[in-house]
């Protein structure tokens, strides 16, 4: 059965099926609209000239910066590159695709600011059984997953290693060739969409048990708990922002 990423939140059920089964998922419509709405907004950012953080600066202490029209798809490239940087044992492969579709309904919220072709080349990795190597260490976990969802967006780019349908290690060029699938251009904003996000943690929580998944879904309801008592401000927890991720639960 197709699980079709839609305009609704996904369930547990559908992501476990995805993730561990290999079913197979698409994007509504809707999405797809949405995407091409939300996109148009930002390439009109890109060429109205403003410093536009990630779309015409540097990232952090490069804020200030500003890329040159040519030089701003290669900084998306270099970002993910320069955060592929995991080490250590090998991450599960149905814990890597748990991540993965969290990160590509995240991405499907209209908000990410990717492409239409980038999500649906995202989800196509998915269907053909295609799973970044990512590693056990490099995380940062708190402003986002950088280095796993980087091994991710990597392989997406048609470089670093992943594990085929066959569980074989390969290069990411050579499955995505045999797949049919091109590797992907990302333009502007796209390789911080891909992987700014704790998506790994949560991910890594999900399994074995549908405990931990249900107890790691709900954590973000016990941190407002916690920050309330403590006189800890809420207010970056606003239901406007959570539902702009639509993992189970989530808000």
């Amino acid at each position: 059965m197709t699980v079709v990423i839609g305009l609704e939140p996904m369930s547990r059920a559908e992501l476990i099926s995805v993730a561990r089964l290999f079913e197979p998922l698409a994007l509504s419509d809707e999405v797809l609209e949405r995407l091409r709405v939300q996109r148009a907004a930002i390439d009109v950012l890109v060429d109205s000239g403003e410093p536009i953080y990630g779309l015409s600066t540097g990232f952090g202490s490069l804020a200030t910066t500003s890329i040159s029209p040519e030089e701003r798809k290669d900084l998306q490239r270099s970002l993910i590159r320069s955060h592929a940087a995991g080490v250590g044992p090998e991450v599960e492969n149905e814990v890597v695709r748990a991540m993965m579709v969290s990160r590509l309904t995240n991405l499907c919220s209209g908000v990410s600011g990717v492409r239409p072709s980038t999500a649906l080349a995202y989800g196509a990795l998915l269907n053909a059984g295609i799973t970044p190597i990512v590693h056990e260490f490099g995380s940062l976990g708190c402003s986002g997953d950088l280095a796993p969802l980087a091994h991710v967006a990597l392989a997406l780019m048609g470089e670093g290693d992943v594990r085929d349908a066959g569980g074989t290690r390969r290069r990411a060029v050579d499955a995505l060739a045999e797949a049919g699938l091109s590797p992907v251009e990302l333009a502007e904003k796209e390789g911080l969409a891909l992987i700014n996000a704790p998506t790994a943690c949560w991910a890594n929580s999900c399994w074995p048990s549908t405990t931990a998944w249900h107890s790691c879904a709900k954590s973000i309801s016990p941190r407002r708990c916690r920050s309330k008592p403590s006189a800890g401000p809420i207010g970056s927890f606003p239901q406007k922002s959570m539902r702009c991720a639509p993992t189970p639960d989530s808000c």
